[in-house]
């Protein structure tokens, strides 16, 4: 019996973490040396514009040797504290070459140096990380992934995460809030890098609970590296929170108010002084989306056909309060430790009111209406602890990163529904009269722990290996009853359950990379051990899945020149079932149409190679690849349907799914007042579910288009307008038809400079519904479907000690960017 718990293995974890920390510790003696100031300005050669946010870092003039290191402000002003000694100066910043200083002497008779002004140039793009500055475009481009700055994008205040993703190039959401990348599931979802709650049971719909303003960006990976977990099919989404690391205290404040009813506040807000730096998140906003549907079905019988038109509306009535804080201490510049704590609690009233109209044969025919109720109750609270260890050596690229962190989750959901019906004539239908109750119980308990090592190897090359392990345990408790002629509530059926879900995966990797000449490569493995058990513990069905799995990758760029460059890459992954898809509780608000998990599905694997190409110009960039996936055991949701007209929906695997496409990425200025950002995705799907049903197949051409045109009317004022399509596409079961929205906003920043106001309309002409048909051998079935009704928001920013649009640059310090 295997007597380890959370809590042993986070005190076994700290005590790891605590030994690189006191190792650190004991190599850096304090000197006692009385400290000297370094100052100046830094400001861009060409324009003279003061440049927020570079990094200077003065070095021994002996053996370049770190003695300290700072950030411009706002008026690219730096002061950076050092010892007495001889020291040299180096400036830095995205997109800039390095300026380097003549040495200098810090003494009793010289306690202050002055640099005075510093003037850098802008420097040609390098392949090891090309990205697009300043004020271009709100996305950044580099060769492994794609970068989205939230608060840049006019369209994202007062949103959520999850109307964040919805305008972000290369991913598309549903009305159910599951995201898909380059036309694909199977994304995995990570919030700084690392797994969250919120996406563990509801998948992409959970990140509904967190407020767009504690995002700081967006990062799109498609074809990951060994480094990463293999998990995520189609590639990685990772949204990166708002932290501030500048030194005094700083933050910003917003207001959000909103028709549909959408109210909120949050606060940013940080304290940074010499080694301390503390930073807090709150939010508490109040929403209520509403939604609505129709649906309309044909079941083919023996003798007769039974016809079927529905109506559905629901409104959601959501308090989000989420906070979030903690602390990074700095022992020295190379030696960090962040303990963090995330709280999030989440109530939610849902009314859905569903009208059945059934018909024999034709719609002149009507046989009865059903109207069915079902207000729900919901209390969703999450924590997650982290502590995270960071070491940079002396060497560059040489780093150690450790980080532990415990996550728990709770949800209780109390439903009831009020069903009731009559005949065409008017008289009352008993059998169609009903009062049903069910309780579900949702539990998560997740550990991880993970450790990175890079080393630099030669003059280009380095090497990298890590591990990570993660336990985790879901509970699923439900029961559904029905009251009785007698007035007793009677238990459905197999609707009465416990499901328990265990899931331990061991992970390691290695990668290798190196630069020879206008080459850069990497090739890297990462092994995976799975095991997942599923128990249904009142009806004692277990089910274990244990594997273990090598995923190799490979990336390899060519620079033409210093504008443009070519990259190869090749990745394996997996899909592993999540909790929802595995678990068998069926959802009950619809009684005509049933969606639950499979017990018996398996994962999904995926062979994914890309060939891009990156053209940057004094105007913009561009960006095109073209991709392939062979992916088997395909997961997809199959809906069937009974001779009464009740359909079940659930996932199952398929055979094979082969995926080509081919995407292209632009940013543009024509002229300083138009900015524009396209992104075209075109792809072919041949999809092959024959293993289930001869008729289970297709094979689909389909494309989605995105293009956002921002306009400077007048200074600090800026209009924004974009355009979505997403063409038809054929399904194994039927086909999803065209959609076309579009966005617009407004803003201006007021109070000279240190707030911002912004206006804008989501989805002007409420048109952002998904039309689908689907068929079997007894059933055709067309619905329409929209999560949320056209959205009007006002939001006001106003930053403490911030640059309005500042971009924030990648900190020597910290190591990090933001």
């Amino acid at each position: 019996m295997n007597t380890t718990t959370p809590l042993h293995l986070l005190f076994k974890a700290f005590g790891i973490i605590s030994f690189f920390i006191f190792t650190a510790l004991s190599l850096q003696a304090q000197t006692g040396k009385k400290v000297a100031a370094v100052k100046g300005k830094i400001i861009d050669i060409q324009t003279n514009v003061p440049l927020a946010y570079a990094t200077i870092r003065v070095l021994k003039s002996t053996d370049s040797t770190l003695a300290g290191g700072g950030i411009s402000d706002e008026k690219g002003q730096f002061t950076v504290d050092a010892t007495f000694g001889e020291y040299y100066a180096v400036v830095e910043f995205i997109g800039y070459k390095p300026l380097k200083t003549a040495v200098f002497s810090l003494s009793k008779e010289q306690s202050s140096q002055d640099l005075g002004v510093l003037k850098i140039a802008a420097a040609s793009q390098t392949l090891d990380e090309v990205v697009v500055q300043a004020e271009k475009s709100s996305m950044e481009l580099s060769l492994d992934k794609k970068i989205f700055n939230v608060g840049k994008d006019l369209a994202n205040a007062g949103g959520t995460a999850i109307d964040i993703l919805s305008n972000v190039p290369s991913v598309s959401v549903d009305t159910e809030g599951n995201v898909k990348l380059r036309g694909s599931d199977g994304v995995r979802i990570l919030i700084d890098g690392k797994p969250s709650g919120l996406v563990s049971f509801k998948g992409g719909a959970g990140l509904q609970q967190l407020q767009g303003n504690q995002i700081e960006r967006v990062e799109i990976i498609t074809n990951p590296s060994a480094r990463y977990e293999a998990e995520g099919m189609s590639g990685i989404i990772n949204i990166v929170l708002k932290k501030e690391r500048k030194q005094g205290f700083n933050g910003s404040f917003e207001v959000v108010t909103g028709f549909r009813p959408n109210y909120g506040i949050a606060a940013n807000i940080n304290y940074r002084k010499n080694k301390l730096n503390f930073f807090l998140n709150y939010g508490i906003a109040y929403r209520v989306p509403i939604g609505a549907g129709r649906l309309y079905q044909e079941v083919r019988g023996k003798d007769t056909t039974t016809l079927l038109q529905q109506t559905t509306n629901s409104q959601v009535k959501t308090v989000a309060n989420t906070i979030r804080g903690g602390l990074d201490y700095f022992f020295d510049e190379k030696n960090i430790l962040t303990a963090s704590y995330q709280f999030r609690r989440t109530d939610v009233l849902r009314i859905t009111d569903n009208q059945y109209k059934d018909y024999i044969n034709t719609l002149n025919n009507l046989s009865a209406i059903t109207d069915r109720q079902q207000r729900e109750t919901e209390a969703e609270p999450y924590s997650e602890y982290a502590l995270t260890y960071k070491k940079t050596y002396n060497k560059k690229g040489q780093e150690l990163t450790a980080d532990v962190r415990y996550l728990t989750y709770w949800e209780r959901s109390d439903q009831t529904f009020t069903q009731s019906s009559v005949f065409a004539n008017g008289s009352p239908n008993k059998a169609g009269n009903l009062l049903q109750k069910s309780l579900n119980d949702e539990y998560e308990n997740q550990f991880l722990v993970q450790l990175d090592y890079i080393h630099p190897v030669g003059k280009e090359g380095k090497f990298e290996t890590g591990v990570r392990t993660s336990f985790r345990d879901m509970v699923n408790d439900y029961i559904v009853t029905q009251r009785n002629d007698q007035g007793v509530f009677e238990t459905l059926p197999g609707l009465d359950n416990y499901f328990i879900y265990k899931e331990n995966i061991y992970g390691g990797y290695g990668i290798i990379g190196n630069k020879t000449g206008k080459i850069s490569y990497q090739a890297g493995l990462r092994a995976e051990v799975t095991d997942i058990t599923t128990i249904l513990r009142e009806t004692n069905e277990t089910n274990p899945r244990n594997y273990a799995n090598l995923f190799p990758s490979a990336h390899a760029t060519y620079s033409l020149n210093k504008d443009n460059a070519l990259q190869v890459s090749y990745s394996r992954r997996v899909r592993r079932p999540t909790y929802n898809d595995l678990s068998p509780y069926v959802t009950f608000s619809d009684q005509r149409n049933f969606f639950s998990g499979n017990p018996d599905l398996n994962p999904e694997f995926t062979n994914s190679y890309d060939f891009g190409h990156i053209n940057y110009f004094e105007k913009g960039s561009f960006t095109s690849s073209i991709y392939y996936r062979h992916t088997t055991g395909k997961v997809l949701r199959i809906r069937r349907v009974d001779a009464q007209g009740f359909s079940n929906t659930r996932p199952e695997n398929l055979a094979t799914e082969d995926a080509f496409g081919a995407e292209f990425t632009s940013t543009y200025t024509p002229v300083k007042w138009w900015k524009l950002d396209f992104n075209f995705n075109f792809f072919r799907a041949i999809t092959d579910g024959q293993n289930l049903d001869a008729s289970f197949k297709a094979d689909t051409y389909s494309w989605f288009a995105r293009q956002t045109s921002r306009f400077t009317l007048a200074p600090k004022t800026d209009l924004q307008l974009r355009a979505n399509y997403e063409a038809p596409q054929q399904l194994p079961q039927g086909s999803r038809k065209a959609r076309a929205f579009v966005d617009l906003a407004f803003s201006k920043e007021i109070l000279k400079g240190k707030g911002t106001l912004t206006f804008n309309v989501i989805d002007v002409f409420n048109s952002r519904y998904m039309r689908s048909t689907f068929e079997g051998p007894n059933f055709y079935t067309y619905g329409t479907a929209g999560m949320r009704a056209r959205q009007i928001n006002l939001t006001v920013m106003y930053r403490l000690n911030q640059a309005a649009g500042a971009k924030k640059q990648k900190s020597l310090i910290s190591g990090d960017e933001g």
